[in-house]
Parts: structure tokens; C-alpha cells; sequence
């Protein structure tokens, strides 16, 4: 193990929501670190109003940890984070969402994980939390869950995110290893910058000890929320077909979809005789491959995040 001179920053870039924020730095103050190591909190406020601004100042008043605030004022996540980053002075920097809450081992379980398996970075799992009220279908659904690895695991640019990270530091030494600004709108600047690390020869590995939580909130118990969501990533996926594989991939990936249009929207009736969780599962793999369809054909419907998925 490394000694306790080890510092790490946790940052966290938000854009209007004080009261989950105010609920993740309360949870941050008590994380177990075995005096292995420190750690202090980075807010990113992506508002321009700074609208976080007021709970940090109120948090600071009697927090345990140090808790740094920056203003982002151009709506970018890819720039919050870039901000977040060049702003953290620990030699480790943990990424967590502000609709987030972890464990009390949540960081202890990734810094022991970063030095067991001496890699450039360890993910781990954010498992739903649903509040008192939410409906059952969605619950049901799984729409909210998220895949999941053994510990050890190597992974797959693909299987990346930063919702729940903890990176070594030395990765952004080179300034061009940041967030694309061009993704910050759209959405995926998490997995393309992954994508260039490992290309690079980084590499990053999992830990499902190391959890977190995701709080559901109202807005996306909605039916509507998970259509417009996969109508969007879906029209991404099919953009990025068109742009960088062959005709004839683009032309099996068109036929693909349509195909599994055709046949899902067959089935609709009789998925919502099966529960109203089956049916909306079915209908959101209709508005992914309707998406993929009109990706490819260069007509994408929904390309900017919906505003509670900025940040």
C-alpha cells in the first residue's frame, strides 16, 4: 500500500440540483479511508447563475472535508469536468455524478483497487436508488439499471463512464487528455475520452465493491423520459455509423433496425398484456433502432441531452 500522502480529489460538476448535491456532500463527509490516505471534494457549478453556490457555502460552515467551488458558466459538461480536473490538487481524482450518493467504502474500496491491480483508473457500479412514489413499472423495468463486471475485470472503452471513477492523476499531465467540448451537449464525452486513454495503452479495471447510488428523481418517471432518451442515443449511434463505417456496414446496420422495428412494434400488443414494464421496455427499443434508422439516413431527431441529463 502507498502511505497517507496520497490525496484524493473528488469532483463532482453539477447543474441545478442543490438538494442532491447537498445530500452527496453530506454522504462524502464520512468515507472511510483507514488512513490510507486523504481526500476533499471539487464542485463544478454548471449553471451560469451559480445556483450551487449557496449550498456549498452552507455545507463548508461544518464539513469535515475541504470543499472547493468553481463556476462553469458555458452549459458544457465535458467543460465542468476539464474545470474540475486542472482545479483538483490531489495525485488521485474521483469522478462521482451529483445525482449520486456512495457507500461510507466507496473510496477506500477504489484506492485499494487502483494500487492492488496498478492500473490507470478503476469504475464501479451506480445501482439505482428509487425514491418513496416512484411507480412500479418503472421499477420493474430495470430501464434504470446499469451492466456490471467482476472485480478485476479489464475493461472495454465501451464499458466506461465517469459516474463513478477514481483516475490517477498523472493521466491529465498531458493537456490534451481532457473531456471534448464537442460532446458536451450530446453526450459521450465520458466514453470517447476513455476510448482515447486506452488507445493511448491506459488501462482501467472494475471494482463492484466500490458503490455508488443513483437517485431517481420525479422528472424521469415518465414514460416519456426513456423515449426521448433512446430516441436520442440511438439517433447518436446511427450518426456515427453514417460517419465512420463502410456502405455496406451502414446498409447492414439500416436493415438491422428496421428489421427489429418491424418486429418489436408487431409485438407491442401483446407486451402490454404481459405488464406495463414489459411494454415500455419494448417501445424503448422501438425509439432506439427508429433512432439508429434515422442516424444513418443523417436525419437525428434528438441530439442534445435532455436538461436533467447534463450533468
Amino acid at each position: 500500500m502507498k502511505n497517507k500522502t496520497d490525496h484524493i480529489s473528488v469532483c463532482i460538476c453539477t447543474y441545478k440540483r442543490p438538494v442532491l448535491l447537498r445530500n452527496l456532500l453530506q454522504k462524502l463527509q464520512h468515507q472511510k479511508t483507514n488512513n490510507l490516505f486523504t481526500y476533499s471534494a471539487v464542485v463544478v457549478d454548471n449553471d451560469a447563475n451559480k445556483t450551487a453556490e449557496a449550498t456549498v457555502a452552507d455545507l463548508r460552515k461544518t464539513s469535515l472535508i475541504r470543499i472547493d467551488y468553481f463556476n462553469e458558466p458555458e452549459q458544457n459538461i465535458a467543460l465542468a469536468r476539464n474545470k474540475a480536473v486542472d482545479n483538483a490538487s490531489g495525485n488521485y481524482i474521483a469522478f462521482i455524478d451529483d445525482d449520486e450518493f456512495p457507500e461510507p467504502s466507496w473510496l477506500l474500496n477504489l484506492y485499494k483497487s487502483i494500487i492492488l491491480y496498478k492500473s490507470d483508473g478503476i469504475l464501479g457500479p451506480v445501482r439505482p436508488h428509487y425514491p418513496e412514489g416512484c411507480p412500479a413499472w418503472l421499477v420493474k423495468s430495470n430501464l434504470c439499471e446499469r451492466l456490471e463486471y467482476q472485480t478485476g475485470a479489464v475493461l472495454h472503452w465501451g464499458e466506461t463512464r465517469t459516474g463513478n471513477v477514481l483516475l490517477d492523476q498523472t493521466i491529465f499531465k498531458d493537456p490534451r487528455n481532457r473531456f471534448g467540448r464537442e460532446f458536451g451537449r450530446t453526450g459521450g464525452e465520458d466514453i470517447e475520452f476513455f476510448k482515447r486513454m486506452m488507445e493511448s495503452g491506459k488501462v482501467f479495471v472494475w471494482c463492484n465493491e466500490a458503490l455508488a447510488y443513483e437517485t431517481v428523481p420525479p422528472e424521469r418517471w415518465t414514460k416519456s423520459f426513456y423515449i426521448q432518451r433512446d430516441l436520442r442515443i440511438g439517433g447518436l449511434t446511427g450518426e456515427k455509423i453514417r460517419k465512420q463505417a463502410s456502405k455496406f456496414r451502414c446498409a447492414y446496420c439500416l436493415m438491422k433496425s428496421t428489421v427489429w422495428c418491424t418486429i418489436i412494434s408487431v409485438g407491442l400488443p401483446l407486451s402490454r398484456l404481459l405488464g406495463e414494464h414489459i411494454y415500455v421496455m419494448a417501445i424503448e427499443k422501438v425509439m432506439y433502432n427508429f433512432g439508429v434508422i434515422f442516424g444513418i439516413m443523417g436525419r437525428t431527431i434528438i441530439r442534445d441531452r435532455i436538461d436533467q441529463e447534463l450533468s
